[in-house]
């Protein structure tokens, strides 16, 4: 128990350090991430730009995208938000604005960050380009959510976590199914 105890203490450090960080490129890019990010309109407009440019390369890697998405939100939160039911990190611990913007849902995991790695992960294999451009932005979002105080870095991790995983799942399904079939 004194491990998992460490850890939280490890873990809220981290939350208030982050969303205390104050810098002119922090108050610049975060905000747009976030609502980029938003109802997942960020990889809407990645998967529109790779169907409607990259050909079939552009409209695999695109399918593959959303389909993990899909499912890493389904995971994230439709099953385990509602099963672990943490809190979000206290409001007194983020010193600006956003903190009023924050959901009402359950903290753990992040739903953004299990989006938009599931997303990126699945995009990667098909199409190393598309997917290399789509680690930026992923990587903002994960940050996002912990100096937004809406996350604590172990739920960003679960997120990215859960991201990894289903674009995993997502990649090998097909080829179980036709396994098992055949």
């Amino acid at each position: 128990m004194e491990i998992l105890a460490a850890l939280r203490d490890v873990d809220h450090q981290l939350s208030r350090r982050m969303a205390a960080w104050d810098s002119a490129w922090a108050r610049r890019l975060l905000p747009p991430v976030e609502e980029a990010a938003e109802h997942t309109k960020l990889w809407w407009a990645a998967t529109a730009a790779m169907a409607a440019g990259g050909g079939r390369r552009g409209r695999r890697a695109a399918a593959a995208g959303v389909t993990a998405m899909a499912m890493a939100e389904l995971l994230s939160n439709g099953v385990v938000k509602k099963l672990v039911e943490r809190r979000r990190p206290p409001k007194e611990w983020i010193p600006h604005s956003d903190v009023e913007d924050r959901p009402d849902s359950f903290s753990f995991p992040s739903g953004h960050t299990a989006a938009a790695v599931a997303f990126t992960a699945a995009v990667a294999p098909t199409w190393p380009w598309a997917g290399a451009a789509c680690a930026v932005p992923t990587v903002l979002v994960a940050i996002e959510r912990v100096h937004s105080g809406a996350h604590y870095p172990s739920d960003v991790a679960a997120g990215a976590a859960i991201g990894l995983s289903v674009a995993a799942l997502a990649r090998s399904a097909p080829r179980l199914v036709v396994r098992h079939l055949g």
